[in-house]
């Protein structure tokens, strides 16, 4: 089975590319927990941050934006002192915030889904990299994003940590050709348009 050269040896690394990583998100507390999680991994690695993933659901209440949103100072006090999660003020406070911006999003879309899967028409972009190295870091369609998040409030949403958003939740398809998920996900797709 051919995948992308990315995963490690890493079992966890290997079930997020071959089951998760490129597959459309549908799903609110998705969306707000790859924010989250792509938040708190500026300026560390991505597998980092899976490690720490089960510890960042039990530690944000499963990410539920509505709770996540009233966090308060003693929230924040403890999630300085849990060791299984990035202890960056910054960052928590910024997902707190983020919180709140994703509520209200979701208040004048009617899902923070509709809101940025807009961006794309609702069609998935597949990329057709033959090469890693042929892998952008961020694109003007991250950037667009980037920047009318930032306009509504939210913070640590620069444009890369968008375009790794669009990347895990499928609004951009960066399987290489080669890889076995590229073909399962164009198929996927084109299987849900004909349903339509």
């Amino acid at each position: 089975m051919k995948r992308c050269p990315w995963p490690t040896t890493n079992e966890i690394y290997l079930r997020y590319h071959d089951e998760e990583w490129g597959t459309p998100v549908h799903d609110e507390k998705k969306h707000f927990e790859f924010l989250v999680l792509e938040s708190a991994q500026a300026g560390l690695s991505w597998s980092t941050i899976l490690m720490k993933r089960e510890n960042y659901r039990k530690a944000y209440d499963h990410f539920d934006p509505v709770k996540v949103s009233k966090y308060n100072g003693q929230k924040i006090k403890k999630l300085l002192a849990n060791p299984g999660i990035v202890r960056n003020r910054r960052k928590i406070e910024a997902s707190i915030n983020n919180a709140k911006c994703f509520l209200a999003i979701q208040k004048e879309f009617g899902s923070f889904d509709r809101y940025i899967w807009g961006f794309v028409n609702n069609r998935p972009v597949n990329n057709r990299l033959k090469k890693i190295s042929e892998m952008p870091a961020r694109t003007p369609l991250s950037d667009q994003i980037s920047k009318d998040l930032i306009n509504r409030g939210f913070r640590f949403v620069g444009s890369t940590i968008i375009y790794a958003h669009l990347q895990a939740t499928g609004i951009v398809n960066d399987h290489l050709v080669s890889c076995f998920r590229y073909k399962e996900l164009c198929s996927q797709y084109k299987r849900n348009s004909e349903k339509l």
